[in-house]
């Protein structure tokens, strides 16, 4: 592919950009090529197919494929439009998130085996999550991986009010092995912390109704029912999942949501003595094809990261049981640190279903300012939702991008890809925003999103306590 400017000239500026900058750290290995035209036409229209993510049973864990949402819509996507809607959707979940966050925080008293799963994108069935398949009684069932929920659940039949989806409902009434959850029952109570809604009974005191309601302004609502889940081969019996009569959102075509939080209801909890309490993912791009994995279970030899697992330690925290926290130390671009007092100070959480990392606006200030000043000599573009720092890269296939470090307790470290750096607006490159926005208040939590995971393999390893960051190319075959 042809450069817009000569690769000689553009490798010289960069000779010349670190002799002008003599005083500072200054190394090409700080810089990454990141590939505009990769991200161009490639995402305005969906697949002419529907392929479902595939799973494997692989050395006893289990690997589900995994892709972006979008690769199931036959229609011709408004990208502008729906990158817009997407983002306006991400920050009302980041704020519902806080809201959550801070009630939780504030009504109490402050206290000091394995199966690999094909991972895709989820873009073309109409939003920025990643989806994967996975067996319900007789019936396979593609939903959205989510470590910021707990609670799994499809759509059911017969339903009262549901969202357009691709494939057929579970129905429950053809299901040999489906049984309802008893209003009265331990699991039935157990919703609370689940889903910051208590169970409640109905008429029928033999069903155990649930509510969630998400940040975006989805819902979904129904009973509780246990069913067998199959995964890659291996079977769990006596699932507990939500079975949603009345569900709303901006879902796009899954079946419906596969909860990989922390509380008892978790999928990772229901299935931690076939897995031990341990997972993992590697996100692809949107690219065309792109697919990754999650892996059930801890089996490293799986995992095709091409740089050593770094941990860091989740930090505890009686009032976010249910979330994955970690300790940010310090942020760096292109090998310049930045100079931020809140480094270290608090928790962040690490979500897969929050898209656009956000971070303490000071954090965020000195994060901008250091990344326009290594990224210059290119026109500014307006800004897009909740991206303020926008570029017009109009006839450039490729641009050298400073890297982004994001550093750990323990030094564990998370190198952002290059594909995680910028997120193309418009087609032409006219509009080209750094993939990062701030949170609206200081002491807001920051959360690590999924744009900033791609090509990682990240490891939740909930038994040891612990998160683990590896680069990966995604890829499942």
């Amino acid at each position: 592919m042809a450069m817009a400017t000569p690769m000689l000239p553009f490798f010289l500026s960069l000779l010349s950009l670190c002799i002008i900058n003599a005083n500072e750290v200054c190394s090409l290995e700080e810089k990454k090529m990141f590939n505009v035209q990769m991200f161009q036409k490639k995402q305005q229209h969906g697949n002419q197919g529907c392929l479902l993510p595939e799973s494997r049973r692989e050395k006893g864990s289990i690997v589900l494929e995994m892709k972006d949402t979008g690769h199931c819509s036959k229609k011709k996507i408004d990208w502008n439009r729906r990158l817009q809607k997407q983002l306006i959707l991400d920050d009302l979940r980041v704020r519902s998130m806080q809201n959550r966050i801070r009630k939780l925080v504030s009504s109490k008293k402050i206290e000091a085996s394995q199966t690999q799963i094909p991972l895709a994108s989820g873009i073309n069935l109409q939003t920025l999550n990643y989806i994967v398949t996975m067996g319900l009684g007789s019936m396979n069932m593609t939903v959205i991986i989510d470590t910021g929920s707990d609670l799994t659940w499809v759509q059911c039949q017969p339903c009262v009010s549901c969202y357009n989806q691709q494939g057929p409902m579970f129905k429950p009434s053809t299901s040999s092995s489906y049984q309802s959850v008893s209003c009265n029952s331990s699991t039935c109570m157990s919703l609370q912390t689940a889903t910051g809604n208590t169970g409640a009974c109905g008429s029928n005191t033999s069903t155990c109704s649930y509510v969630v309601n998400y940040g975006d302004g989805s819902y979904t609502n129904g009973e509780l029912g246990v069913e067998k889940l199959s995964i890659g081969g291996v079977s769990v019996s006596d699932f507990v999942f939500g079975c949603g009569r009345n569900n709303k959102g901006l879902f796009g075509g899954v079946s419906g949501l596969m909860g990989l939080g922390r509380s008892y209801l978790s999928l990772v909890s229901q299935t931690n003595a076939t897995f031990g309490g341990v997972f993992s993912y590697c996100l692809p791009t949107i690219e065309e094809g792109s697919s990754g994995s999650l892996v059930l279970g801890n089996e490293s030899s799986l995992f095709k990261n091409v740089t050593p697992i770094s941990y860091t330690r989740m930090l505890p925290n009686p009032q976010l049981t249910n979330f994955y926290i970690l300790n940010l130390t310090g942020i760096e671009i292109g090998g310049v640190a930045l100079q931020a007092p809140s480094f270290g100070s608090y928790g962040v959480l690490i979500d897969s279903g929050t898209v656009i990392t956000r971070l303490p606006p000071s954090v965020y200030k000195a994060l901008k300012a250091e990344f326009l000043k290594q990224f210059t000599g290119f026109p500014s573009a307006p800004g897009f939702s909740i991206l303020d720092t926008c570029f017009n890269l109009t006839g450039y296939d490729e641009v050298s991008t400073p890297t982004i470090n994001l550093h750990f307790e323990d030094n564990a470290e998370l190198k952002v890809d290059e594909t995680g750096t910028f997120y193309v607006v418009k087609e032409d490159a006219s509009q080209v925003c750094l993939a990062i926005a701030s949170l609206s208040d200081e002491y807001d939590t920051a959360i690590i999103g999924n744009y900033q995971q791609r090509n990682q393999r990240v490891i939740y390893d909930t038994k040891q306590s612990r998160v683990g960051f590896a680069g990966e190319q995604c890829s499942f075959s």
